[in-house]
């Protein structure tokens, strides 16, 4: 249970960020109070994982899985850079989490 927290977790860091850039510098209320809630369900999630999962495999794979997402994301919908290098190093992220997860 605790790695479908971790999943969470990571799910709900990609939200905060995105509902961060939303909120347009704290400006829209909606957005801020999202992420306000996404950050709480974030730490929230990470802490129940964190119970069983060592603390450098978990808060390695919850930023992950952040970091990616939230690259991922910024490309899809906010028209961020879609360039070779940075999809090169993303993909080396999402090899991390992978690498993490399977030694753990």
């Amino acid at each position: 249970m605790e790695w479908i927290y971790l999943i969470i977790a990571g799910f709900c860091e990609v939200g905060f960020v995105i509902f961060m850039k939303l909120s347009d510098g704290f400006t829209r209320h909606r957005y801020t109070l999202l992420t306000l809630i996404s950050g709480a369900f974030s730490f929230y999630f990470l802490s129940k994982a964190l119970l069983v999962i060592p603390i450098g495999t978990g808060y390695g794979i919850w930023t992950g899985i952040g970091a990616a997402g939230s690259v991922i994301l910024g490309i899809l919908f906010f028209g961020e850079s879609r360039n070779w290098k940075r999809v090169l190093f993303i993909l080396m992220i999402v090899a991390g989490v992978i690498g993490l997860k399977s030694i753990a």
